[in-house]
């Protein structure tokens, strides 16, 4: 039964078992990755980064505790020289495990197990994904983490920022009131040259006006000998034409009367 067997034995004994672990965090520091079985990259990390962290402080104490899981000292060299320059910043979670595929005969699951700082393309994706909140402990020590840095510099990016904004807005505002001076001054000039133009148009209306009415007032004057000459004559004419009648009128009734018969006879002897 497997009463207290927290951890994977991996199939071996307990001497077989960290003679496998100390190989393979050999040669995960002198290579920076390699490829191995999903349960033994998950065991040796539980391994190999206590090491790491231990590396941090650089005493003749740790170095002697790190030889005695690695047994190498040009692995020891590398860990406390090489690899501390890029991992003596992190707090922890120094490996990175990738999955890749299954393996032929037993299709037992396979991995990458490598070191984090190392992997130059995902630290390229992960710079413009950096959270520039404070980290706080649950005790309550009152230590700032690395993590202000970046918040600091955040934040003088974003005055920056700011300021370039209002820059921008500035200038755009005195664009805008330059044009705003244009479009006035030219709606003045505008104005004035109407203001010029309407007495000289107004000038020539009158002018063309009083023409007018002169033309009128000949034309009036011309007209009326006309019809003082014309309208009379035809008046007495006709007048003229009645007497003639009335006068044939008279004529003709005298002949019919006696007197006038006895007057023409007289006048036939």
């Amino acid at each position: 039964m497997r009463h207290g067997k927290k951890f994977n034995h991996l199939g071996r004994t307990a001497s077989h078992r960290k003679a496998m672990l100390s190989n393979m965090a050999k040669s995960l520091l002198e290579h920076k990755r390699i490829s191995t079985t999903l349960a033994k990259a998950k065991e040796l990390r539980k391994y190999i980064e206590p090491l790491i962290t231990k590396a941090k402080e650089d005493s003749t104490h740790n170095r002697r505790v790190v030889f005695r899981y690695l047994k190498n000292k040009e692995s020891i060299k590398t860990l406390f020289g090489e690899v501390m320059e890029k991992v003596g910043n992190r707090p922890g979670g120094y490996t990175r495990i990738i999955k890749t595929n299954f393996r032929l005969g037993d299709n037992a699951d396979m991995c990458i197990i490598e070191l984090v700082d190392y992997n130059e393309l995902m630290l390229k994706e992960a710079q413009p994904a950096k959270k520039s909140g404070r980290r706080r402990s649950r005790r309550g020590s009152g230590k700032v983490s690395d993590t202000t840095t970046s918040q600091e510099e955040t934040t003088e990016n974003k005055g920056t920022e700011k300021k370039e904004d209002t820059e921008g807005q500035k200038k755009v505002a005195a664009k805008a009131k330059e044009e705003k001076s244009d479009a006035e001054s030219k709606d003045e000039k505008s104005e004035a040259k109407t203001k010029d133009e309407k007495p000289e148009a107004k000038a020539s209306e009158e002018k063309s006006k009083t023409e007018d009415s002169e033309a009128k007032e000949t034309d009036s004057v011309a007209k009326a000998p006309q019809a003082e000459k014309g309208t009379a004559p035809k008046a007495t004419d006709k007048e003229d034409a009645d007497d003639v009648e009335k006068n044939k009128a008279l004529k003709a009734d005298k002949k019919d009367t006696p007197e006038a018969k006895d007057d023409d006879a007289a006048g036939d002897d």
